[in-house]
């Protein structure tokens, strides 16, 4: 017997395989990376990979290709990134859309989570409670008393049932026991804008969707909804100052590869993807579009993505949405 088992032939294999990740890890990667954005060319996702793949590219010496495939709530690129080798070649970035929010609102989903390596928590978009200016709400505790007063009658539009700007305005009706009606939409845009004509009278959307109505006046902002104030807009609260122990849904903007991809390799990719995060030609263009840096290692990844089904667990059964077909 031997320090690696029972069998010294056990203990030779696994050398042998501690030894192959490392030679891989040395000398990857020898050809283009390709990152599979489980999102539309041009949404903040998509722009965040955009920023990060230069500045990633040149310390691998090798391309970094984005491909968008788009559809299916982000199920499509996660279901082929699936299927792929773990060798580093194949990477993707999405959202808690197709990690977690799926398998409570689908029936059936084509993948598992294990189905893939998590390797960093890129950034968590700022998100902000935003309302039409006429409404009667001059601070977040007015909007609420507001909301008590009228149940059912406060409407808000989101880019459909079960995304994360849904999601989060259901975990803050269940903190405060308010009641708001709720108004799908097929795009973000078009629920954006209906704020601003009167059709509804709130959103909740990422900061940097928005930043331009904001500065025009078209549309207020009345809270944010992370646990502190957004630096880039000071004197607007948190959501936490008057609800108190409010946790938002996750949106996370997540790189993963497929599983067993190898820990050098998953390393190097979080070592590299962090350090184009804050590199100096793309940390401040991050900074001014709302986005706040995680940059995580895929130990903390993982249990940000363990935390996140428990809250979004709560916030679906709370809601009373059943899956989907």
């Amino acid at each position: 017997m031997d320090r690696f088992g029972s069998c010294p032939a056990w203990g030779a294999g696994w050398l042998v395989l501690c030894c192959s990740f490392a030679l891989q890890a040395q000398t990857y990667p020898v050809k283009p990376v390709r990152v599979i954005a489980t999102v539309a060319a041009g949404t903040a996702t998509d722009i965040t990979m955009r920023l990060m793949a230069p500045r990633m590219a040149e310390a691998f010496g090798q391309p970094i290709i984005v491909e968008n495939v788009a559809a299916l709530g982000g199920s499509m690129g996660a279901e082929r990134v699936s299927h792929l080798a773990p060798d580093g070649y194949n990477l993707m970035i999405t959202t808690p859309s197709s990690q977690i929010s799926i398998f409570f609102l689908k029936k059936q989903v084509p993948y598992k989570l294990a189905d893939f390596t998590p390797i960093t928590a890129a950034v968590e978009p700022v998100t902000a409670l935003l309302i039409n200016p006429n409404l009667p709400a001059q601070a977040l505790t007015e909007f609420f008393e507001h909301a008590r007063r009228n149940p059912g009658k406060l409407s808000y539009g989101s880019p459909g049932v079960g995304s994360v700007f849904h999601l989060v305005v259901e975990a803050l009706q269940s903190a405060t026991g308010t009641r708001m009606l709720h108004v799908p939409y097929k795009s973000l845009v078009t629920a954006i804008n209906d704020v601003i004509g009167g059709q509804t009278d709130f959103t909740v959307v990422a900061l940097g969707n928005a930043r331009a109505q904001i500065a025009s006046g078209k549309l207020r902002a009345l809270a944010v909804m992370e646990g502190q104030r957004y630096a880039g807009l000071p004197g607007v609260p948190s959501v936490s100052e008057i609800v108190l122990n409010f946790e938002k849904p996750a949106s996370w903007f997540g790189l993963f590869g497929p599983a067993g991809l190898p820990p050098p390799i998953t390393q190097r990719i979080q070592q590299e993807a962090a350090r184009a995060l804050h590199a100096p030609e793309v940390r401040p263009k991050l900074d001014a579009s709302g986005f706040n840096v995680i940059a995580n290692t895929p130990e903390e990844f993982t249990a940000m993505i363990k935390r996140g089904f428990e809250v979004y667990g709560a916030v679906v059964k709370a809601a009373g949405l059943q899956p989907e077909d």
